[in-house]
């Protein structure tokens, strides 16, 4: 088990420091948007070889795995040309992912929050999308992970396995777990039974899990919080977690600094 944490929430800084940050910051992993964590890198078309060799030796020497490289896309986008985009980015993504030596290529299905009567209507532009990508995800031989997100087209179990169901491929569709995405009601739902449920029947897809938590104040409106001291409920997760005996991430998201040891010593409680 290897926590880690999304790299650019310590900013977008220069490859050598942030790996070095990392480290001293005692974390074993980083979720890699390489646009959003470096300086010198502005979009996905801009990442060279010699950025990747430069990211490989730094991360390689402080001891920084790269479980993730991140290129979260608008892939059940109606708008023809947007999605088109989409897939050309992620298909990029791919090979530099590989040639970073990331575990997985990873991306959310849609930018938007949408409501249930959008996610239904995205949903068949999502599964192409997926298709198309999944291409050449074989070709490569390079992972795409999908996260799951209540508000977007791949939007709860069902839909989840609909898609692992269509692709048939274990080796190059994986997951990622993020339950905070997966909770739209957390007043009015029974966590422990339903990442039970999740974990159960797609677990083994999964290799990497973002760690979070959130309160809801006036309005519904999302408020980040410490691990632990909000709605989320990981008893489930944990005991999942036990269970395995393979290599797994827990990467924190919404890093804050006020309280970024305590984090750390919740997940490695985890």
């Amino acid at each position: 088990m290897k926590i880690g944490v999304r790299a650019h929430d310590y900013g977008k800084r220069k490859i050598d420091e942030m790996a070095v940050l990392l480290h001293d910051e005692e974390y074993q992993a980083a979720q890699l948007a390489l646009p959003k964590a470096f300086m010198g890198i502005d979009s996905y078309d801009q990442i060279t070889s010699r950025h990747l060799e430069q990211i490989r030796r730094a991360f390689d020497k402080n001891g920084i795995q790269i479980p993730v490289f991140g290129c979260y896309m608008d892939l059940g986008n109606p708008d023809q040309e947007v999605r088109r985009y989409a897939v050309e980015t992620l298909k990029k993504c791919l090979s530099l992912g590989r040639e970073l030596g990331a575990k997985v290529v990873g991306t959310e299905t849609a930018y938007p929050h949408l409501n249930p009567e959008q996610r239904k209507q995205w949903k068949p532009y999502m599964e192409d999308s997926v298709k198309r990508v999944m291409e050449e995800a074989v070709r490569v031989d390079m992972p795409l992970a999908l996260e799951p997100v209540y508000w977007h087209p791949l939007t709860d179990l069902d839909t989840t396995e609909e898609v692992i169901d269509m692709i048939g491929d274990k080796d190059h569709l994986r997951l990622i777990f993020d339950a905070s995405n997966l909770l739209e009601f957390p007043e009015h739902t029974d966590q422990d039974q339903l990442w039970t449920v999740w974990l159960e029947r797609v677990g083994e897809y999964v290799d990497v899990l973002h760690i979070k938590d959130f309160s809801l104040g006036p309005g519904r409106v999302y408020q980040p919080e410490a691990l632990g001291n909000g709605v989320m409920e990981y008893r489930a997760i944990s005991r999942w977690l036990k269970r395995q005996n393979r290599e797994l991430y827990l990467l924190r998201e919404e890093m804050n600094l006020l309280f970024a040891k305590e984090d750390l010593a919740f997940m490695r409680k985890l």
